[in-house]
């Protein structure tokens, strides 16, 4: 599952740097259409429309898929804990592949000290809260206004931008934090992900936890061990923390059959429903595939900029600064 969406997003960013290439020529056709799907890469444009829509119950036009991308995503950790960070997203994927790559070519990876650690995770949630301030702090009008300035009806171009014209200081920084995701196991994710740090907040509120049934488990400790998120689930009756991504390995470590569970409440009381991997695979799904197909149906999933006009902001991206 994280290889396939992995796949469709390098589709999606191929097919939006066709069209962008294209469109910086005035009299070039797109050989495809600009896909809508690339504002999954705009998680801020995300979160203002969101705001913009709790206010008005309208979506601000610009930019739409964005909003129904991130409500998606959202929707996904509110049910499923972090599932989104752990089974849909392509850089948890790449920083997944690079630290089992480290821990496959040096036997093991390396963790901070505890206390480092909790200071560290805490960046993330600071990000988010400077974000959060930002957005909520903004009007409707103000939102509205922000989104369709050439700036805002560019962002995703600008985004493009930025990997197809890195500056130096650009790829040594991506450079840093992926040879560090080699060595310290989802270190953006885990670190400085603001993203990642609302979906942990939302997935306290799922109903889905992993729960260690204390009779069954032999203390073997490999659920713990298998943890990316280091946490002591061999020490938990049940694993609450914003960090937990759902991932399922510490279940899928785990020797002993039903020691650990991903489960639901169910009476009776101090019963549980056990969650299969396939059932959280075909959650995450139906979730995604009912959202982009709702805003698809309702035209609500394409930004509608006209061409000429589309035209000049792209060959023009690079001298709109932030408003």
């Amino acid at each position: 599952m994280q290889i396939l969406f992995f796949l469709l997003n390098i589709w999606i960013g191929v097919e939006f740097w066709l069209f962008v290439e294209a469109m910086e020529h005035p009299t070039a056709r797109p050989p495809v259409e600009r896909p809508a799907g690339v504002e999954g890469w705009l998680p801020i444009a995300g979160l203002m429309s969101f705001r913009y829509l709790l206010e008005t119950g309208y979506s601000p036009g610009v930019h739409p898929a964005a909003l129904f991308l991130f409500m998606a995503f959202l929707t996904t950790s509110l049910l499923l804990r972090k599932a989104f960070c752990s089974w849909l997203c392509p850089v948890g994927t790449v920083s997944e592949w690079l630290w089992k790559f480290g821990r496959s070519t040096f036997r093991r990876n390396w963790a901070p000290p505890r206390w480092l650690d909790i200071v560290l995770r805490s960046l993330k949630y600071i990000l988010l809260g400077l974000f959060v301030w930002a957005v909520w702090g903004m009007s409707a009008l103000a939102i509205e206004q922000f989104l369709k300035s050439p700036y805002g009806m560019v962002a995703d171009v600008k985004m493009l931008n930025f990997f197809r014209h890195m500056t130096v200081t650009s790829a040594v920084v991506i450079g840093i934090l992926m040879i560090g995701s080699i060595f310290v196991k989802n270190l953006w994710c885990r670190y400085l992900c603001p993203y990642g740090a609302l979906q942990g907040l939302a997935a306290l509120l799922s109903p889905l936890k992993i729960r260690r049934n204390k009779e069954l488990c032999i203390d073997c400790g490999k659920c713990a061990k298998a943890c990316p998120s280091l946490l002591p689930v061999d020490q938990l009756v049940q694993v609450r923390s914003a960090e937990c991504l759902g991932c399922l390995e510490c279940i899928e470590s785990c020797p002993r059959e039903n020691a650990l569970v991903f489960a639901l409440p169910a009476p009776p009381k101090r019963a549980w429903y056990p969650v299969r991997p396939w059932q959280v695979a075909a959650a995450v799904c139906f979730i995604f595939v009912a959202f982009v197909g709702y805003a698809k149906a309702t035209g609500q999933w394409d930004t509608v900029i006209p061409e000429a006009l589309y035209r000049e902001l792209i060959a023009n991206a690079w001298h709109y600064s932030h408003p």
